[in-house]
């Protein structure tokens, strides 16, 4: 009986100690992850301000492919949501703000737990990429909350790991989808010309890609400057290509309804006349435009189409990547010169 009373008075010792233990545990709890992902900031938030896309890269998912999902008829922006239940508890999470390519944030209840602050940053790099940091904190924990995670190594061993897989899985998910693109010949088709402002300059072939991302700015600008509304897409007049001497001869222009006088020695004004083209369209990044044109130039081969020595090829750069942010919907339009017998058919 002694021996029963002292066991008993070590145990309500061990119960007071780990009550102890528990009551002095932090009423507040922050879990952070960070990952830098090579995809632009408004692509990733893009992803993340709709929840229907969470199931693609969520790894409570991806461990748990039978849990159950909810979808409102809201899932995106402010107020959008979604819910799930997972071994018959019911989750949800709710978008309660949002900074436009910046920050996202988030409310999230699961089960009888306290609800948590869910936040995501997304801070641009100078070489395109951006780090995404993904914080879940919660405050007034009551006590039984802090005894599980006492006992369980702590809220961030909980949910550390899963944030670091979803965060790879997001990163897998925006790099692959940067990469689709496709290449396609539209095939013999009339270029309408028109009027345009311009500047044009010479360089070396490897010199070209850095002036033409200075040039057409410069003519972008002109047109803001004097509130000229362009009346299309930018584009580039190549002149000439020459690889034996490593030169090229362009033009880096913005499309006009009417003539326009410049005042800027610098900024000139040009007329294409309308003109037969094979037209070829790349849909993706510009680092495939080497295999759109080799593509384009092969089938006028192919075909048997005579080139236009006398005219220029363009390169019509459709979508603002400003506000396409995934590489892989970019459109360039390729217009290669030709000249048309008789028996051409033309297709638009």
């Amino acid at each position: 009986m002694k021996y029963l009373k002292y066991l008993l008075f070590l145990l309500l010792i061990a119960i007071i100690a780990t009550a102890i233990y528990v009551a002095v545990q932090p009423n507040d709890f922050s879990v952070s992850r960070t990952r830098t992902i090579q995809a632009p900031a408004s692509l990733i938030y893009n992803e993340v301000i709709d929840f229907k896309n969470w199931e693609d890269w969520n790894a409570w998912t991806e461990e748990t492919p039978d849990m159950t999902i909810n979808y409102p008829e809201q899932t995106k922006g402010i107020d959008g949501s979604y819910s799930w239940i997972d071994n018959g508890e019911t989750g949800i999470m709710r978008t309660t703000d949002t900074n436009p390519n910046k920050s996202i944030t988030q409310t999230m209840q699961f089960a009888d737990y306290p609800s948590s602050d869910v936040v995501w940053n997304f801070t641009p790099n100078a070489d395109g990429s951006t780090d995404v940091k993904w914080t879940i904190s919660g405050k007034d924990l009551p006590f039984g909350f802090k005894a599980y995670a006492a006992f369980t190594g702590g809220m961030d061993s909980k949910i550390g790991p899963y944030y670091d897989r979803s965060l790879e899985l997001l990163d897998q998910k925006l790099v692959k989808s940067m990469t689709i693109y496709n290449v396609k010949v539209n095939g013999v088709t009339k270029h309408g010309g028109g009027f345009y402002l311009y500047n044009t300059t010479s360089s070396k072939i490897e010199n070209f890609k850095v002036k033409m991302q200075q040039m057409l700015p410069e003519v972008k600008q002109y047109l803001t400057d004097n509130n000229i509304k362009p009346a299309g897409a930018p584009f580039v007049i190549y002149h000439k290509w020459d690889l034996e001497n490593n030169a090229v001869i362009f033009s880096c222009a913005m499309p006009t309804s009417d003539r326009v006088i410049t005042t800027d020695s610098e900024i000139l004004t040009g007329q294409l006349a309308p003109f037969d083209a094979l037209k070829t369209t790349l849909t993706g990044n510009y680092t495939h435009l080497e295999e759109a044109w080799n593509t384009a130039m092969k089938y006028q081969t192919d075909i048997n189409l005579v080139p236009d020595e006398t005219g220029v090829a363009l390169e019509v750069y459709v979508t603002d990547p400003s506000d396409t942010p995934n590489p892989a919907d970019w459109i360039t339009e390729i217009y290669l010169p030709i000249i048309l017998d008789n028996n051409t058919t033309l297709s638009h």
